[in-house]
This record gives structure tokens, sequence and C-alpha cells, in this order.
């Protein structure tokens, strides 16, 4: 299992790291305090405060998922 942290500023943030988030073959949890939400439901991502950093922990291996993890991180 892997963990990164990242920012989501914006609305079209949020679409983009769901829609590639949604082509991976593997969990992908977004956790943010106790909330942990599916990170292939844009309105579970959009219900988190995206002022915060969160935490995204994902089982599995894409490249294009980590070309967005990258773009967005907040280490």
């Amino acid at each position: 299992m892997s963990v990164r942290k990242i920012k989501l500023n914006q609305i079209t943030d949020v679409k983009e790291f769901v829609s590639v988030a949604g082509k991976c073959d593997f969990d992908i949890d977004v956790f943010y305090n106790r909330i942990s939400i599916d990170a292939k439901s844009i309105m579970g991502v959009l219900s988190l405060d995206l002022s915060q950093v969160l935490t995204v922990k994902y089982g599995g291996q894409d490249a294009q998922f980590e070309n967005i993890l990258n773009k967005y991180s907040a280490a």
C-alpha cells in the first residue's frame, strides 16, 4: 500500500484527479481527518475540505496515476 499527500485547489483539479483514478484497476482512497472517500467518486472527493492537504492510499501501479500524484503533490 502506497501513501502520498496531495493538494487539490480547484474543481478542475478534482475532476482531473478523479478521472485518472477511475481508469485504475486497483483501490484508491482519499483521507482527511477520519473521513475516507473512494477516489473514484467525484461527489465524494468534492465533499472533502479542499483547502487542506489530503492523503491518498492506493495499492497498485499506474504511470498516469503516478503523474497526477506528482502534479498535485503537497510534499
